[in-house]
């Protein structure tokens, strides 16, 4: 008899396991497009409020921060840039095209990663490493979401 409950309750844990996660799920989309509303009303007003630095910790961190933006702000530029010329075409491109639209984007993506490590080092040093990482966390789901909304603008080449 032990043995038959005991199969019941398994097999119930793994019918509400796949409806636990959904429920998840969407509990983590509606966080995201949370962040997403939050990040277009003021990305540096939600970064503060997540952080809640110490005046020591705002002066060494708000420096390293602006510079990042900043490097984003020129790498965003170069990405439009790329995706800009596949959406004006709106025709099947040369092959030369193709190549070179890849070469751009893929350099747009290390100066990216680059950027990144250059302020994750300076972040580390600046802050107590749980707001340091909560801030690398942060900044990493923003970047999530900029990518997809992106990765949507951005048509296939023909």
């Amino acid at each position: 008899m032990n043995k038959y409950v005991s199969a019941v309750v398994c097999a119930g844990l793994l019918l509400a396991a796949p409806m636990t996660l959904a429920q998840g799920n969407a509990a983590d989309a509606a966080d995201m497009q949370a962040l997403r509303n939050a990040v277009r009303a003021d990305k540096k007003a939600l970064v503060a409020s997540t952080l809640n630095l110490t005046e020591a910790e705002g002066k060494k961190f708000w420096p390293i921060y602006d510079g990042y933006q900043r490097n984003l702000d020129l790498i965003n530029r170069q990405r439009v840039l790329a995706v800009e010329g596949v959406i004006a075409l709106d025709k099947p491109i040369s092959d030369p095209f193709a190549r070179n639209l890849s070469n751009q984007l893929i350099a747009a993506d290390e100066a990216e990663i680059k950027a990144r490590r250059t302020m994750h080092n300076k972040v580390m040093k600046a802050l107590p490493p749980k707001k340091a990482a909560r801030y690398l966390q942060l900044e990493s789901k923003i970047r999530a979401f900029q990518a997809y909304d992106v990765a949507l603008a951005i048509p296939l080449v023909k």
